[in-house]
């Protein structure tokens, strides 16, 4: 026989929905202003919280936009992923998982630099980067999968060149400061790169 769900207590509830209001506020003002530009006090303000509150959350400004990105960082993986279980092409599936995730990072540059250096220089120990790291682990599953179709690559191998494809993506991203370069532009440089590492009968144009 199930057992059914607990039903989620008073104080659990509030604590969700001062994160969701938090995330919102910091969102709403990373994405308009620029992380940079944004303080702890305006986040806390528009939450309707006090900073205080605020630092239970995130202790820093960093922490905070690894909370905001992480949200829409798993929002456009699950696009791609989605996306890449309907297209046969194994290079054209990656670049589907590729493509929102780039997108997602140059919504805002700095905010998307200031990410992945919180992301690679963060504090190990703090909830939202160890969330960080676990979205790119999924990230590097999804792109292993595709690998792995019809025996391109056996499972190892898939791995080890799903690590590969990562590192390329993200570093294209942090190497791309101009706000002048498109998404189109990072996206192109990157599938030039991973072609290269699909034996050749996988490749494409």
């Amino acid at each position: 026989m199930s057992v059914a769900p607990q039903p989620v207590g008073r104080r659990e509830r509030n604590k969700q929905q001062k994160l969701d209001r938090i995330t919102a506020a910091a969102s709403e003002l990373f994405a308009e202003h620029g992380v940079e530009d944004v303080t702890t006090q305006q986040i806390a303000d528009k939450a309707d919280i006090g900073t205080g509150t605020l630092f239970l959350y995130a202790k820093t400004k960093g922490e905070l936009l690894l909370l905001v990105q992480n949200a829409h960082y798993v929002e456009a993986l699950e696009r791609g992923r989605a996306a890449a279980e309907t297209i046969p092409d194994v290079l054209d599936a990656l670049m589907a998982i590729v493509q929102p995730v780039v997108e997602c990072n140059r919504t805002q540059v700095d905010n998307g630099r200031t990410y992945l250096r919180e992301m690679v220089f963060g504090d190990p120990t703090e909830p939202h980067h160890s969330e960080a790291l676990r979205i790119v682990a999924q990230t590097e599953e999804a792109i292993a999968a595709v690998l792995g179709r019809n025996g391109l690559f056996n499972a190892g191998d898939a791995a080890t060149n799903a690590r590969i494809v990562s590192a390329v993506m993200f570093l294209s991203m942090a190497v791309s400061a101009n706000p002048a370069v498109s998404v189109e532009e990072i996206v192109q440089d990157i599938r030039t790169q991973i072609r290269l590492l699909l034996p050749p009968g996988a490749r494409t144009s």
